[in-house]
Parts: C-alpha cells; structure tokens; sequence
C-alpha cells in the first residue's frame, strides 16, 4: 500500500465516481448485508456542531466528521462541511481523505436513486423535486440514470433559487419547469429534499402508483411527508433501528396511530434481496436519514475508480 494518504476533492470524486457505478455499489453491498453503521455522535462546539458517523462495509472501515455551522448562510458558507477518512480495515491505517460533502450528496442520492430502481414503475418518467440545493440536483441526476426523465418539476421557496435549479438542470439536458407541490399529482416519482418540518404536499394528490424519497431531515420532530402517506405506502427504510430512532416521518406517523408494521414495511436488505412485496395500486416511500456505511461503500468505490485511472 502506499505511504501517502490520499486526498480525493470534489472534482475527483464526481470525475471518477458516476452515478451507476456508485448506485450499483451501494447495491452489490445491500445484497451481501456486511454493513456495520454504529450509532453517530454529535458534539456541540461554540460555533455548531460536530458529527462523528463511523461505518464499516467488509474489510473497509470509514468516519465521517462533518460540522454543521447555522451561522454559515451569512458568511457566504455552506452549512455542512466536513471530511470522511478512509482506513484500511485489516491494519486500520487511513488511506484517504474525502471531501464529505461531495461524498455525501453522491451516496445518498445514490441511495435514493438504487430505492427508485427497485420500487417505482419501469414506465416512470417525469419527477417533482422539493427543494433547490444541492442535494435536489443530485436527486434529479441520480434518479434519471436509472429512470430516463422526461420532465423534472421544481419547487421551492426562492424564486431566484428555482429558477437556477431549473437552468442547472437543463444545462444537464434535463427538462426542467417551475412548479408548485399540487403538481405532485402529475408525477411519477417524487423527492423531498429540504429542510423541512412539516409535510411539504398532500399525499392524497399522488398517483397511484407514485414513488416518493425523503432524504432531508434526521430528526425524530421533523418530517416531509404526512403520515397518510405512511398509513397507504409500500414503506422502505435504511434499517428499522436509525428509522425508529431518527425518522421523524417515521415516528410521527406512529405517534399518530399508524402501526409500526404499517410504518415501516421493510429495510433496504430486503428490498435488494427481493424479500419485499410491493403493493399494487399504492404509493412507494423510501425515507432515509443517511448511515455510514453509504459513505465507507461509496469512498471505496471511489478509490478503486480512482486507482484503475492511475493505472491506465
């Protein structure tokens, strides 16, 4: 192994890790069902807070330390910054560092993108995304690697920010409108992506068939959806011990009276492993509050694109 710790920017991580090949990543490792995601820690510091999330996948161990910094928006900053370091698993010696941002926003609209593949209808083709950051861009290009789309909505809050979405989205070759959350009664897929702490649409306006991911909060108090959504939806989460423990969408819904079997009707494992009945005529919903080991899968296949560059 090499003496350096490697250093992996954003530039190089999006250059060397594309969207199917880190959906398919993140797949492969459902599948074999190695992942351990221990609890995260968070420290409060004077100027925010400090997020530890360690993860290990196979022989591949990962952290991410991330802070999250409120006063940010002001300073012309993000919010979220921080660093994932890779180890070695047998020796545990760090191998690389990652800008967790970049990392972030690629694993988990991977992740949302691999519950689309799997749970939506091979004929869905047109999305409404909730929100205007980065991680609502990601979501539209992520998802249209595994579902072609025809038509991207967006809705936010910021007029200047929809409309730059909306341009970034088409400058990517997608068709990209203005829309307000009604329009979820025209779509086939869904992602709330926001920050978020009430339901962002009423459920009752979805097809059928529609397939809604929820990636933007990880708080027990705070959700995108409302909890009719839970009681009709062919629900999937991470695992059932973060969702219980974090999902507000999740806890809400039961603390309103939905049983928890109805809550929650499957982790992502049983989902790749085909363990899964999808109920016909009803909505789909992942909700994901983000584990670690999406983040050891996603540096690893990383560095292994990264390695196969510096040998060619």
């Amino acid at each position: 192994m090499p003496d350096s710790i490697r250093f992996i920017d954003k530039a190089a991580l999006e250059r060397t890790l594309g969207w199917t090949q880190a959906i398919d990543a993140l797949d492969a490792a459902l599948i074999t069902g190695t992942g351990n995601t221990p609890p995260r820690t968070f420290v409060e510091v004077s100027g925010g807070q400090l997020i530890l999330m360690p993860g290990e996948v196979g022989p591949q161990v990962g952290v991410k330390v991330v802070s999250v910094s409120p006063g940010n928006a002001a300073r012309g900053l993000p919010r979220i910054q921080g660093v994932h370091i890779a180890f070695d698993g047998p020796t545990l010696r760090p191998v690389a560092v990652i800008d967790a941002e970049s990392l972030t926003l690629r694993r988990t609209a991977s992740l949302s993108a691999l519950a689309v593949r799997r749970l939506a209808t091979t004929d869905s083709n047109s999305l409404l995304v909730f929100g205007t950051g980065p991680q609502a861009l990601s979501h539209a290009l992520a998802i249209n690697a595994v579902r072609p789309l025809d038509q991207v909505v967006v809705v936010g809050r910021r007029a200047e920010a929809v409309t730059a979405l909306v341009g970034s989205l088409e400058a990517q070759g997608l068709p990209a409108r203005r829309g307000v959350p009604d329009d979820v009664a025209d779509v086939d897929l869904v992602a709330c992506c926001t920050t978020a702490t009430e339901p962002l649409f009423d459920s009752e306006l979805l097809r059928p068939e529609a397939t809604v991911v929820a990636v933007g909060s990880h708080e027990p108090a705070v959700r995108e959806v409302d909890t009719n959504l839970l009681r009709r939806a062919t629900v999937v989460v991470e695992s059932r011990a973060s969702a219980l423990s974090q999902a507000g969408d999740i806890i809400l819904a039961i603390a309103d009276g939905v049983p928890e079997t109805d809550a929650i009707t499957a982790d992502l494992h049983e989902l790749a492993t085909g363990r899964l009945d999808i109920t016909a005529g009803a909505p789909r919903l992942f909700k994901s509050v983000g584990e670690a080991w999406c983040d050891v899968v996603a540096a690893t296949a990383a560095l292994q694109a990264i390695s196969s560059d510096d040998m060619r």
